[in-house]
């Protein structure tokens, strides 16, 4: 290994510098004040847990983005962190047990084995609400205007949110009374938006036409509002949970169209991104410029029955990382340059009561150090501190 070779980083794995860092903490606190006015409690989970509690339930899908260490206190594997849902359910079951709905939010740095191929990156600095024990499609409802909050926050302009709903493909292969593997066939070719192959695993799997020709529409019912019309006439002999799903979809469209008027919907009823995990409605929120979403959400009822405690649940998550380049501007020239002191330690100095009163008011003041000549803009100071006769008066820099 080179001398330079010990300064690389893993790839995928960034560090925040100035001033990024800073505006990346401004972000946090702005995001989780947001969520305490919505009445969102902040949780901070552990960094490593026992692997077995963090892949249970929504969490097993995370096995191969999972580092796994041994603890060398009980010799059990531990996981690191890599998505902070199943440790928040697990809380909620285990820890809180509140009677009823429960808001938490978090903000902590996550690890990831491999990069999210959605978000990016393998160290993400994930933060997100999750809303237990509700429901009922209100709940979906607040969750989906307090993302869109936050990206208003964050400085995002035109908002993309891409809407579907997992249990109108779940309730169908129910009805269909699928085999896991054709099941899996028919799941495959929606995923893959292809028609073709589609209609080949369902002459072959499903002997109910109506089912089928069902099955068939999913991967064409995509667009705006205008495609629940045509998904009424397409599903009017479906099962009663279809027919719900849809209820449900319509509802979140006229809640959002009333409360965000100028964000794009557009719906895909054959979305299927976390199938094994999501049960109810699912969304994406895009931002022109951005490749992957800046939010991802949905419901995941039952998520805690593997903790002892079954609940209903919604929510979304972010990278703070990406969120915050929405606004690139820097942190504003706003501190105060003070000269260094000529007499070292002297705390009881005139300048240095000058300087400890001017923090305590929340000022930002930074003090030369002996022989420094930078320039005082470059830690970010606007104004300087000078004598003035006995007194240290405050006085525009240029």
């Amino acid at each position: 290994m080179t001398t330079a070779d010990r300064w690389l980083l893993p790839d995928g794995m960034d560090e925040v510098l100035p001033p990024q860092a800073t505006r990346m903490e401004e972000l946090r606190r702005t995001l989780l004040n947001l969520y305490d006015c919505w009445g969102y409690d902040q949780v901070m989970p552990p960094a490593a847990e026992f692997l077995d509690s963090l892949l249970t339930g929504t969490g097993s899908d995370l096995a191969l983005q999972t580092f796994k260490i041994v603890d060398q206190l009980s010799g059990r594997t531990l996981g690191v962190s890599a998505d902070v849902t199943p440790q928040v359910a697990r809380m909620d079951a285990h820890s809180l047990r509140r009677p009823g709905p429960a808001r938490l939010c978090y903000c902590t740095t996550v690890l990831r084995a491999q990069a999210d191929q959605y978000q990016g990156g393998r160290s993400p600095v994930q933060v997100g609400v999750e809303l237990f024990g509700h429901a009922d499609i209100q709940a979906d409802l607040e969750v989906l205007r307090l993302a869109l909050a936050s990206l208003r926050v964050a400085g995002a302009g035109e908002v993309h949110l891409a809407l579907g709903h997992i249990g109108l493909y779940r309730s169908l292969v129910e009805a269909a009374d699928l085999d896991v593997q054709a099941e899996r066939g028919i799941f495959s070719a929606l995923a893959l938006k292809s028609p073709g192959e589609l209609q080949v695993q369902l002459e072959t799997h499903v002997r109910d036409p109506d089912l089928a020709n069902m099955l068939a529409s999913l991967v064409e019912l995509h667009g705006g509002d205008e495609i629940f019309e045509t998904a009424r006439e397409v599903f009017s002999k479906a099962p009663k949970p279809v027919i719900t799903a849809l209820d449900q979809l319509e509802t979140l469209c006229r809640g959002i169209q009333a409360a965000y008027p100028k964000v794009e919907l557009y719906f895909d009823l054959a979305e299927l991104r976390g199938y094994r995990y999501h049960t109810g409605m699912v969304f994406s929120a895009y931002v022109p410029g951005y490749g992957q979403a800046l939010v991802k959400g949905g419901r995941y009822d039952n998520t805690g029955q593997a903790f002892g405690r079954a609940r209903p649940a919604t929510g979304f998550s972010m990278d703070l990382k990406l969120l915050v380049s929405l606004a690139e501007q820097a942190p504003p020239l706003d501190g105060i340059w003070a000269p260094a002191e000529d007499t070292p330690g002297a705390e009881t100095s005139s300048l240095a009561r000058a300087i400890e009163t001017l923090r305590r008011s929340g000022e930002r003041v930074v003090q030369a150090l002996p022989g420094q000549q930078d320039d005082p803009e470059t830690y970010r100071c606007n104004r300087r501190l000078v004598r003035m006769g006995d007194d240290w008066q405050v006085s525009p820099l240029k």
